[in-house]
């Protein structure tokens, strides 16, 4: 007889992300009606929450261009949060007008990494994002704030866990509900899981803090284990394994969706989300990928 998990019975929300963050970096086009069906396909599957798109320029990313066209053609589920990624007031303007309810911002711990990524210092992105977080906190709307590079940065290297501490800190103070603390280039090893949520926790509670691995070393399972003693229920993943970021170079894909949720079974973990289900919306992802 197998041993009992000792996470029995407990819950992990998912977070997928493979329709931005897996889409964006992608060289081949996918059409709108593919996005639209890929969406579809994750939201049958018990996704809890799914990021659809962002709302950024098209000359930056040109994947995102019809983020509007994609809201308004997916099938939304009432138990599925539908979220989109916004780099400013103009970008929660039009997640507005697309009747997006949740939104995400992205500061970075690394001072290169920001101006690289969005021309702004972290001061400077903060401030932008307060006013992002006002806005929308007054219309009613929920904002997550990821904190990418915390584990470490293709420009500058280590980055030092208080710094990923104080603005984990400094982003719920901007009003997010909940802080997705990123290893933006899948440097992280379960020691580094360690050394950077002991001084994160100490400011933020586990219950406003997610985890967002890439699994460029093959060590993005091991970095969940590692985190799940630490009250860590809210991991992000991307179907299929989709996405990079173009800002650092050489970084592959995310932790797949179907390797979390399978790890996550095997711990008797409830997440609500269908294997098989998902497997096809992977599937299919890949496939309108392969043939563009």
């Amino acid at each position: 007889m197998s041993k009992e998990s000792a996470y029995r019975g407990q819950h992990v929300t998912v977070v997928e992300v493979g329709p931005r963050d897996g889409l964006q970096n992608e060289k081949g086009t996918i059409s709108t009606a593919d996005k639209i069906a890929f969406v579809d396909k994750l939201t049958a599957a018990g996704l809890p929450v799914i990021e659809v798109s962002a709302f950024v320029s098209p000359k930056w990313v040109p994947q995102m261009a019809d983020a509007e066209q994609v809201f308004a053609g997916i099938t939304r589920r009432s138990e599925t949060r539908y979220t989109a990624l916004v780099p400013n007031v103009a970008g929660l303007e039009r997640a507005q007008r697309a009747d997006v309810k949740e939104v995400a911002i992205f500061a970075a711990a690394s001072e290169t990494f920001s101006r690289k990524n969005i021309n702004q210092s972290i001061d400077e992105s903060l401030s932008t994002y307060q006013q992002v977080c006002d806005r929308a906190l007054a219309a009613g709307m929920r904002v997550r704030g990821y904190l990418s590079t915390a584990f470490g940065c293709p420009y500058e290297g280590a980055i030092d866990a208080a710094v990923v501490a104080s603005l984990s800190e400094r982003l719920i103070d901007l009003g997010v509900f909940e802080v997705a603390v990123s290893d933006t280039i899948g440097i992280a090893r379960p020691p580094d899981v360690a050394r950077v949520l002991t001084p994160v926790l100490a400011r933020v509670p586990a219950g406003r803090v997610a985890l967002h691995f890439h699994d460029t070393r093959g060590q993005a399972l091991a970095n969940v284990t590692a985190a799940l003693p630490f009250g860590i229920r809210t991991f992000d993943a991307s179907a299929g394994g989709l996405g990079g970021c173009p800002y650092a170079p050489g970084a592959p894909g995310n932790l797949a969706t179907g390797d979390l949720i399978q790890l996550l079974n095997e711990l008797e973990i409830e997440t609500g989300v269908s294997l098989d289900a998902l497997t096809r919306a992977s599937t299919f992802v890949r496939s309108k990928l392969t043939s563009s």
